[in-house]
């Protein structure tokens, strides 16, 4: 079984990915800086699920297009 996120880490990591589809990767270090930057998230644990999220969308969205 997968991980299961709350609707806030997916609903924010769905939203930034519409905002800003050119600034996430698939690495989760990069993921994790461009979060910290552009929401002001009230812990570290909260940040780091939606920058895996974040990472897991984008390579589903390579995946998609190949």
């Amino acid at each position: 079984m997968g991980k299961v996120y709350t609707s806030l880490v997916k609903r924010t990591a769905r939203k930034l990915l519409e905002m800003y589809p050119d600034l996430f990767t698939t690495d989760f270090e990069h993921n994790k800086r461009v979060v910290a930057q552009l929401v002001e998230v009230e812990s570290k644990k909260l940040r780091n699920q939606i920058a895996g999220y974040l990472t897991r969308l984008v390579r589903l969205r390579q995946r998609s297009q190949m």
